[in-house]
């Protein structure tokens, strides 16, 4: 058949997209016609690899994983930036230079492997082409921090034994140093781009074609139909869907700019303020990274560099998330409080119930997804099995559709499953015939051919949306090779350690500000594995569980995007609100002040994401300590949440907002003694939060009732 255009096209270059020019789709034209097809075989090969239909040693299919990365990148920059002619042909001679590098490792694999550690001349020219061809794509694509800082990381390894002590090494030659970096499993090909080029990518193909096949829409309406009449209606719809949607997207930025384009102006129809509708959307999508079952790309990282099963890292992030995402849906409700506004019509909003009962579908891969992951499999063996019921249910759905309802409809849709089941059974193959099938009948059927498109473009967005992950994650490599050769990590660690023996409060603060730096220039995912290689074993030796120690610095690493001065997210929703990006990123801030709490809280009380260990387990029992550590959460939430809004069923006072700030503050801090502090007497600092929680609750009764304002918060719901 005739190849139509591809139908993603290229939007306006803005600037307010952070400069992310791959953000934007496939260009028009010869070369965009081209990226888009490579795009597809790109999204093709790792399925075939995934699902084991082409077997290739893992080092291989890192490096053509990296090298279809090359391919991509240089071109699609340099005509997503209007270059000229003469840059265009250096983009695509730097593209040939990356396959290169990848069909060098694929042709000499073997002779690499039996010469590891003896380089030969051509190997260092291949290695230091790599290392090239890798630092001028992440530059371009994704700006000078991440660059500069793994360079200095590259400097430290070449120099870094004519520094003084304890910052000496003891000294690597050239060719050593680019050996390590471009061959093997230590530098570039690590952990980073072997998970970035198996779980990743598969699971960022499953949340594209999701997205072709409806899920948006159902989520949007879901949400809509759930809240969107109630007070502050417009602001929790956006909490929901994106935090739904941010569940099963390849970036939480990304996410900002594709449902932001209807919560944002939703919000500021319904009387939300520009900057504060923005920052409920950042807040909410950066959120969905964190929400269990399906998180961003950084939780396959963490478990594989942990060592433990994927649902381990979930069932972590299980309570934590759900916290934030409540703590966010309680400053909405108390900003529309504050403010009066109320929810949208009623009888304007779409019925949950029937979006469900029309799109139900949609969400069989997604439960089946998550009972693989919590069933032992591997995250590998999940996403390709989530992905393949996908694809089958977008072909056969728009089969169904063009036959008789009843028994025949009924009978199809059986035939599927059994389909579906038989993939367990015997493998790739019956997918793949299946697949076939189902191509030729949609080929022929009416209707078919616009399904066909559907997932034809799914593949190529989802190869594009994996373009910054893969390269980000390529470069963090040289990081990790550092820290790993010359043992850098230690002396950072050893002052963390030595910071936290007289107050694990200050080691965790430093942590905290390392991430929140980091994030100024760098996504989530470089930002995690820089700091958690650093922090993670220091603060295991203060005491702190690996797993919590991991999620604390994922944690910060998410709330980067929305901290001032350079909130990534938040400049991603600006020109959707009409609002500054450092304006947006206060108010995100303030929504997202869970984030603050629950992890401070969750070190010295691990129970907060179901681990065993602490204090409080060990006096009151396990399960009481779980539900005790949430009720004292939901608590310090809901004083932060009234202390920042100024808000509590009426307009409080700023010296009953100290208070209650107070309160939330003795909650967290978790001071067994407060003799500890040189007061003169010995109480827990739980009992002064309880106590003045209870004075500040208090306060707010009565002057409500003294009001005559009826409910705390505003009107319900």
């Amino acid at each position: 058949m005739n190849h139509p255009e591809p139908t993603s096209q290229v939007a306006p270059v803005d600037a307010g997209v952070l400069n992310d020019p791959l953000h934007h789709g496939f260009p028009p034209g010869v070369a965009g016609r081209l990226l888009f097809w490579i795009a597809v075989a790109f999204s093709l090969f790792q399925i075939a690899t995934a699902a084991h239909l082409i077997d290739m040693p893992s080092q291989v299919v890192r490096a053509l994983h990296v090298g279809f990365l090359m391919l991509l990148v240089f071109p699609l920059v340099a005509l997503a930036r209007g270059r000229s002619a003469g840059w265009q042909a250096l983009a695509w001679t730097l593209a040939g230079l990356g396959v290169m590098v990848a069909v060098y490792q694929w042709v000499d694999y073997l002779p690499l492997t039996l010469r590891a550690g003896d380089p030969l001349s051509r190997d260092i020219v291949i290695g230091v082409l790599a290392l090239t061809t890798i630092f001028i794509a992440t530059w371009i694509s994704m700006g000078p921090a991440l660059p500069i800082i793994a360079g200095a990381f590259l400097a430290y390894c070449l120099f870094g034994e004519y520094l003084p002590a304890p910052f000496d090494h003891r000294g690597y030659d050239f060719a050593q140093v680019v050996d390590h970096m471009a061959f093997g499993t230590e530098g570039i090909y690590g952990i980073p781009v072997y998970v970035s080029s198996t779980y990743i990518f598969l699971f960022i193909l499953f949340g594209a074609f999701l997205e072709k096949a409806g899920m948006i829409k159902l989520f949007t309406d879901v949400s809509l139909g759930l809240v969107g009449h109630k007070l502050g209606g417009p602001a929790k719809v956006s909490v929901i869907s994106s935090g739904l949607m941010g569940t099963i997207s390849g970036s939480g930025v990304a996410n900002v700019v594709t449902t932001g384009q209807f919560t944002i102006p939703l919000m500021k129809r319904f009387g939300y303020r520009s900057a504060f509708a923005g920052g409920v959307e950042a807040t909410a999508s950066m959120g969905g990274q964190i929400m269990p079952p399906v998180m961003g790309a950084v939780a396959f990282i963490m478990a594989e560099t942990l060592g433990v099963e994927y649902y381990e890292v979930v069932k972590a992030a299980l309570i934590p998330a759900v916290l934030y995402f409540a703590s966010a849906f309680w400053m909405v409700h108390l900003e529309a409080g504050k403010y009066g506004l109320v929810g949208l019509p009623k009888a304007e909003l779409p019925s949950a119930w029937q979006a469900i009962r029309e799109r139900w579908y949609l969400l069989l891969p997604l439960l089946v997804l998550v009972w693989f992951l919590f069933a032992g499999y591997t995250p590998l063996f999940a996403g390709t099995i989530g992905l393949s019921l996908t694809v089958l249910l977008i072909l056969g759905g728009s089969i169904a559709l063009g036959l008789p309802a009843g028994a025949i409809r009924t009978i199809f849709w059986i035939g599927l499953g059994l389909v579906g089941a038989a993939f367990l059974e015997f493998g790739g193959q019956v997918f793949v015939a299946a697949l076939l099938v189902l191509i030729g009948w949609n080929a022929i059927s009416r209707g078919g051919s616009e399904t066909l498109v559907t997932c034809r473009d799914s593949l190529a967005d989802g190869a594009r949306t994996a373009l910054p992950v893969g390269v980000a994650c390529a470069i963090v490599g040289i990081i990790i090779g550092t820290m790993t050769l010359t043992g850098a990590a230690n002396t950072f660690g050893q002052f963390i350690v030595s910071i936290g023996q007289n107050s694990l409060f200050l080691s965790l603060v430093l942590t905290m500000v390392t991430c929140i730096f980091l994030g100024m220039g760098i996504p989530t995912i470089p930002n995690y594995i820089i700091t958690s290689s650093i922090a993670g074993p220091a603060l295991l030796e203060l005491g702190v569980p690996l797993i919590v120690s991991h999620m604390f610095v994922f944690y910060f690493g998410i709330l980067a995007d929305l901290t001032p001065p350079v909130a990534l997210a938040c400049f991603a929703a600006a020109p959707i609100a009409r609002e500054s990006g450092l304006k947006i990123s206060f108010e995100a801030i303030k929504v997202a002040a869970a984030g603050f709490v629950i992890t401070f809280m969750a070190v010295y009380t691990p129970t907060l994401m179901l681990q065993d260990g602490g204090p409080l387990a060990a006096q009151l029992g396990y399960q009481f300590a779980v539900v005790f550590i949430v009720v004292k959460t939901v608590l310090a939430i809901g004083l932060w949440g009234a202390a920042v809004v100024g808000f509590a069923g009426g307009h409080l006072a700023w010296w009953i907002r100290v208070l209650g700030a107070t309160a939330a503050a003795a909650l967290i801090m978790a001071v067994p003694d407060t003799a500890t502090l040189g007061l003169p007497f010995s109480l827990n600092s739980d009992t002064i939060g309880f106590a003045l929680a209870a004075v500040f609750l208090a306060l707010v009764w009565v002057r409500r009732n003294k009001a005559g304002q009826p409910v705390p918060g505003g009107v319900a719901g």
